[in-house]
């Protein structure tokens, strides 16, 4: 693995000088790079702490189906008890049967892709460190602290629960953004719901202590990565959020830790994947003490 050994003034420099081009990597790509530049180079301990699961059979990713939820209280408990284990055993699963169209889904991965391949000159508009907007366009949210630089563009929509005017979000993803974020919102507080009751709490408890107040959407974009070995699109990490909702493009690659093994999330048509967040662990934990 190669890492970086340049002065950390080097790297101070490099970074600033990438962030003023507001082009992100995809402005590397349109300019024509052929080698991953040394800020995105990530450190080696990155794949020497953990290893990729080598026989897929051993693990089965939990996929729960949301059909017939609200038809009976016998479908429901059976739900219940199967978010109740994936929650507690893995901390992910997968949604099907959940409500949200497949086109809104493809809709809203294409308006992504929109904003991020039109014209740079109309992207950089919304470029911008400031994150108390409610639309942000940047690479990497971390990028002068982090020890490597991700090979990946994001563009962030605060939904709840301050939405921004209509006007304000970029107009090639405008309309899906408004209707996805509706749409998202259902499937959030029938998720929270959901959860609630697995803690052997009322159906409204979470929502009450206003877990469901705020949406968030990343619109991640991983340009094509001339040296993939060397960086990652997403380094590993932990969420804070009190739940994600994760929807993945054609390309998968998505992985999450299990027993010290980095697990493919399977890739299925209309799935989303949820990941109840480190905030709703440690809440759910301290419930089960009370």
């Amino acid at each position: 693995m190669v890492t970086s050994s340049a002065p950390n003034h080097d790297r101070a420099s490099a970074l600033k000088k990438f962030d003023d081009t507001k082009a992100g990597v995809k402005g590397l790509l349109d300019a024509g790079v052929t080698e991953v530049r040394t800020i995105f180079h990530r450190p080696a301990q990155d794949t020497e702490d953990f290893s990729v699961v080598t026989d897929p059979a051993k693990f089965t990713f939990p996929v729960i189906d949301l059909q017939g939820v609200h038809e009976g209280s016998v479908q429901r408990k059976e739900i219940v008890e199967k978010i109740r284990d994936a929650s507690e055993t893995w901390g992910f699963f997968e949604v099907i049967n959940h409500g949200i169209p497949l086109s809104v889904l493809e809709e809203m991965k294409d308006g992504v892709r929109r904003f991020h391949e039109q014209d740079p000159e109309l992207k950089k508009e919304f470029y911008t460190r400031d994150l108390k907007r409610n639309v942000v366009y940047l690479s990497n949210f971390d990028l002068y602290s982090a020890p490597a630089t991700n090979w990946r563009d994001t563009i962030p929509f605060l939904m709840a629960s301050d939405p921004p005017k209509p006007e304000e979000i970029p107009a090639t993803s405008r309309d899906i953004v408004m209707d996805y974020s509706e749409d998202v919102m259902r499937l959030g507080y029938l998720l929270l719901e959901l959860l609630s009751e697995a803690l052997g709490l009322s159906p409204n408890y979470l929502k009450d202590i206003d877990c469901a107040k705020g949406l968030l959407i990343l619109g991640h974009y991983y340009p094509a990565c001339p040296q993939p070995e060397l960086t990652l699109g997403t380094s590993k990490h932990a969420d804070s959020d009190f739940l994600t909702v994760l929807l993945q493009d054609h390309i998968g690659g998505l992985q999450v830790l299990h027993q010290n093994q980095w697990i493919d999330i399977p890739r299925s048509p209309g799935a989303l994947v949820v990941n109840i967040g480190d905030l709703l662990l440690a809440s759910s934990i301290l419930l089960c003490f009370l």
